[in-house]
């Protein structure tokens, strides 16, 4: 071979190896075909999708990416319904949709953040993005089930005061823990009622895809 030859070969592999290291970002409907086929449980689909409607709602307020924010709060549980035993540590929730990210080169920003948020792994919140997942997670099963025990079931109906008074309510959706999530929402530096009201709003614009748009 010449010298041409070898150095046409090395650029050729170079481009080759950057492009598979290139991070990808799938784009709403790649991910939205993803959570359907990963998950049949509509409660869960609806949860992964409120999730995405409060982390838009956040991107938007810290002008960040709105794109990857959204679609880190779409995919965060993507394996919870196949791998749910947190205590398996080769495929446990959610180190299996943990590999696929990876295997799909999606951005590590979005990895970081979904491994982030299993916080028994011990991966540290670091980023806005991270932070802003573990504050809007459980609080959006907490505001669902506020709609669902509405008589109109119409979450467009909830109020700010609604969902402060059911979560001094310790009994009511008694597996969210209010002081761990206190804690989540304080290291996203957000107060409480302007968290509660910007996560409120985000899922009354998705009302219909909650199933929360009213009898």
């Amino acid at each position: 071979m010449t010298a041409t030859g070898r150095v046409l070969r090395c650029l050729r592999q170079s481009y080759f190896e950057n492009e598979r290291s290139i991070m990808t970002l799938p784009t709403r409907e790649e991910a939205y075909a993803l959570l359907h086929e990963w998950v049949e449980s509509e409660s869960l689909r609806r949860h992964m999708i409120a999730v995405e409607a409060a982390m838009r709602a956040y991107a938007h307020h810290y002008n960040e990416d709105e794109e990857l924010w959204g679609l880190t709060g779409l995919l965060h549980d993507l394996d919870y319904e196949r791998h749910p035993d947190m205590d398996d540590t080769e495929n446990g929730h959610p180190r299996t949709e943990l590999r696929l990210f990876r295997a799909r080169n999606y951005p590590e920003p979005l990895i970081h953040a979904v491994e982030a948020h299993a916080t028994f792994l011990g991966v540290p919140a670091e980023s806005l993005l991270d932070k802003a997942l573990l504050a809007c997670d459980e609080l959006t099963g907490l505001i669902q089930a506020c709609a669902y025990v509405r008589p109109d079931r119409d979450i467009r109906s909830v109020e700010l005061k609604s969902v402060k008074k059911k979560w001094k309510d310790k009994a009511f959706t008694a597996a969210i823990d209010r002081q761990e999530n206190m804690h989540f929402i304080e290291a996203l530096g957000v107060p409480f009622d302007e968290h509660v009201q910007r996560v409120l709003d985000a899922m009354k614009g998705v009302a219909v895809e909650l199933g929360v748009a009213g009898e």
